[in-house]
């Protein structure tokens, strides 16, 4: 099994015990991304769009990291402390990502990191 860890200075530095995502053959395991700035390191806090915006942006830096794209993810999580804005993810999705979608779940969560209202992680499989 050939492990490779993907970095990327355009997505926030991991903060913990762990890598932005770690590609084994063609999978590439995304870490949760909340909506930090990657050069501030400072969470967008302005607005829920906002911070869903920052979160596929962050997960878009390390996809193409990853020499992917969003449009590789198979599979995406979404954590959310409102459920109520699962409506405003959909819409604002529809902004990056192209059909056929990857399947997907959407979780209530009581609360993420540094106060995120949305983190979000995923997988994606790259083509040979």
């Amino acid at each position: 099994m050939a492990k490779q860890i993907i970095s990327t200075e355009n997505a926030p530095a991991a903060i913990g015990t762990y890598s932005q995502a770690v590609k084994v053959n063609d999978t590439v395991y995304f870490s949760g991304q909340i909506p930090l700035d990657p050069q501030s390191m400072t969470l967008k806090n302005d607005s829920i769009e906002e911070q869903i915006h920052q979160v596929f942006k962050n997960l878009s830096a390390v996809a193409e990291a990853a020499n992917g794209s969003l449009n590789d993810i198979v599979k995406l999580n979404i954590f959310l402390t409102d459920l109520s804005c699962f409506a405003t993810v959909n819409e604002i999705m529809s902004e990056y990502f192209e059909q056929p979608y990857p399947a997907r779940a959407a979780i209530g969560v009581k609360e993420l990191p540094k106060g995120a209202n949305v983190e979000m992680d995923g997988i994606m499989v790259l083509s040979k």
